[in-house]
Order: structure tokens, then C-alpha cells, then sequence
């Protein structure tokens, strides 16, 4: 990356900050609800070589959507995404961040974008591109900002800034994990601690399946979910739907269906995450399969954010005798994990491709994840 920046900016970079994507291994749509999720960091993700600007301006080039320069000033209002063109919508998440972060000591900067992560599986691209932003804007002008709050940040450059309602899940998994660890993170508090995930030690194997089927999640459809759990928890006179301790209760109390329903995953969900966390400390690894096959059920039927691929990659993986599986993400596209036992991985992915293959849909794509380091500088 260093010679493609000096090429594209005339001079050396001072740095190269890498941010990994995620998967979640379960907790899904639990964090803007003040609730509980047990994510863990991929070997991949994206990375930023950057340098110093003094002059209050950010410019921006990602290899991915060629080698136009994006320059806006760090000083300013929402970038919002989709008020950007679709070549450069990307670029509202770093210049984002750049506005976030100058009220806590940073400024300007030019920055060469890289990735190796699938964009639109689901896998928190966007959250790494931030956190690889944020880490090199905060190393380059010497704030002091600790990885929490840089996480919380990254946040609400994405949500005050590029208008997408997310929790702070992504953002604290790209830069607070470590390397054979899922990471416990109480999404109210902040708090965070490390759960032992290896499953290779197990004997198994956690693949992701891309579906490719495309999402975006600043469009209407995520939005609408928060919003239904934030009316949800103002009838039910609770902070948040974390507080809902009688589900039985809260339940019988709503009258609208998809109120209930949106109550329903959300307790429950925590609680698997609980229960994972419980299974992993006691190394019980090769039992996480019925809680994310309880996980896909409930985000089909009471969240209602799967989508025709992912259902169908779930049922053909545990046909293929995986031990269970569930969509990832903000949903109505993206990923699907499915836990197997390792020497069943190969027979897992060709029913899975076979089952595509039979209704006519593009293949999909596999990746072994392993969990591995959070966002670090590398060069």
C-alpha cells in the first residue's frame, strides 16, 4: 500500500492501520436494545495507510472504487450516504469519522483504503473501514482516546453522519477483540470481556456462506426494526427491551402482533447469549449448534429479517449433518455461520452449493472463520 499512496498522493504514508470485519457468533439486534452479544474478529478486514494533513481536509482513496480522490473538509454537518453518488457513498464512513473525531483532538488526513472483506455480506465492512479510520486519525494527531470510547465513536459517526441506526456491536468488535476469543460485550454498560472461541481445537469448523444476496442498511427496513423495539419498550415503561425481565408478561400486555413478536427475539436472544457464553466457558464448544439454530428461528419468525437464501443455506447445511446455523448481520441479505464438525465441512458446502445450484441462484462463497486479533497498526 505504501508505493500505490505515495504514488497517489506524493509522499510516503506514515502509517498502515488494519480493522478486521466480525461475525457475530450470536446476539443479533440485541445491541440498540441496551442488550448482549458475543461477536468475534475475522483474519480479514480493511486497511487504511495514511498520513498527517494540517490544513482540515480529509481526502480519501479506496482501491476498491478506483483511484478517485474524494477531499472534504473535517468541519461540517451529516455526509449521509445516500445523498452521496453510488461510486462514492463509501467515502461518507471515513469522512464521517473524520468530523466525529475533531472535536477529540484529531484533523485532517489522506487516506488510501483497502479490503479483502466481501462488501454487503454482512460482515461489518463499514464498521472496520471506520475503526481503521478512526485508529489512524487518533494515532497520527496523538489524541488520547482508548478503544472503548473509540468504538462509540465510530458509532456515531455512523449513525449522526451516514444515517445508519446501528448499536455499537461492530464498532467494539473490530477494535476490542483478540485472537482465539469471542468478546462478551454488555452493549449498555460498554463492558466488555473475553470468552474463549477456538473451535478448531474442537474438531469443528465455523464457515461463513455468503449468500450474495445484496443488503443495504440505510434504507427503510433496519430502521424500522429499531424503531419497532424502542415503541415496543416506551409501552412497556421499560429504558430498553433489555429491562423486560417477565416475558410472559410484556407479552401478554402488547397488543400489536409485531410488537409481541419484535419483544420475543429480543429477550430470548439474550438469553441464548447467556447460554453460548455458559457452553464456550465450560468448553462445550460442539453444543453451540441448537442455540443458533434457536437464533435463525426466531430472526425468521419474530424479527423477521431473513431472507430465501439464508433460510435455505441453514436447512441444506443441517441436512448435510452440520450442527446448526443462522443468518449474521443486520439481515435481509448478507451471511449465514453454520458450526460442523470439520472432517463434515466439505459435505456441508457441496449440499449447500447443490441446493443453489437447484434453484437456479449464483453460488455462494465460503470462508473458514477464525477468530482472530482486533484493529492494531501493522506498518
Amino acid at each position: 500500500m505504501t508505493t500505490s499512496f505515495a504514488e497517489i498522493f506524493g509522499r510516503s504514508p506514515e502509517g498502515v492501520w488494519h480493522a478486521p470485519g466480525r461475525v457475530n457468533l450470536i446476539g443479533e439486534h440485541t445491541d440498540y436494545n441496551d442488550g448482549l452479544a458475543l461477536p468475534f474478529a475475522l483474519s480479514r478486514g480493511v486497511s487504511v495507510a495514511a498520513a498527517r494533513r494540517d490544513d482540515g481536509v480529509v481526502e480519501v482513496v479506496s482501491r476498491q472504487a478506483g483511484e478517485s480522490v474524494v477531499r472534504a473538509s473535517v468541519d461540517g454537518g451529516p455526509v449521509v450516504a445516500e445523498g452521496w453518488p453510488p461510486d462514492r457513498a463509501w467515502a461518507a464512513y471515513p469522512v464521517g469519522v473524520a468530523r466525529v473525531l475533531r472535536d477529540h483532538g484529531t484533523g485532517g488526513a489522506s487516506l488510501l483504503i483497502d479490503s479483502d472483506l466481501p462488501q454487503g455480506a454482512g460482515l461489518s465492512s463499514s464498521a472496520a473501514l471506520e475503526c481503521a479510520t478512526a485508529l489512524a486519525l487518533r494515532d497520527l494527531h496523538g489524541a488520547r482516546i482508548e478503544p472503548a470510547e473509540l468504538a462509540r465513536l465510530a458509532q456515531r459517526a455512523e449513525n449522526d453522519q451516514v444515517g445508519v441506526p446501528c448499536g455499537v456491536m461492530d464498532q467494539s468488535a473490530s477494535l476490542l477483540c483478540e485472537a482465539g476469543h469471542a468478546l462478551l460485550l454488555d452493549c449498555r454498560s460498554g463492558l466488555s470481556s473475553k470468552v474463549p472461541f477456538a473451535p478448531a481445537e474442537a474438531g469443528l469448523t465455523l464457515l461463513v456462506v455468503n449468500t450474495r444476496a445484496s443488503r443495504n442498511l440505510a434504507r427503510g427496513d433496519y430502521g424500522r426494526r429499531r424503531a419497532e423495539c424502542e415503541k415496543a419498550a416506551a409501552r412497556l415503561g421499560v429504558p430498553a427491551l433489555r429491562d423486560v425481565t417477565d416475558l410472559a408478561g410484556a407479552l401478554g400486555s402488547l397488543r400489536d402482533p409485531v410488537l409481541r413478536r419484535r419483544v420475543q427475539h429480543v429477550v430470548t436472544e439474550n438469553h441464548r447469549v447467556e447460554a453460548a457464553v455458559g457452553l464456550l466457558r465450560a468448553g462445550a464448544v460442539t453444543e453451540l449448534g441448537a442455540m443458533l439454530n434457536a437464533s435463525h428461528m426466531s430472526l425468521r419468525d419474530q424479527f423477521q429479517i431473513s431472507w430465501p437464501e439464508a433460510d435455505a443455506a441453514v436447512d441444506a447445511a443441517l441436512r448435510a449433518g452440520a450442527r446448526g446455523g443462522r443468518m449474521v448481520g443486520g439481515g435481509f441479505g448478507g451471511s449465514v455461520i453454520v458450526l460442523t464438525a470439520a472432517d463434515r465441512a466439505a459435505r456441508v458446502r457441496d449440499g449447500i452449493t447443490g441446493t443453489y445450484e437447484r434453484r437456479g441462484w449464483p453460488p455462494p462463497a465460503f470462508l473458514e472463520a477464525v477468530p482472530s486479533a482486533g484493529a492494531r497498526r501493522t506498518a
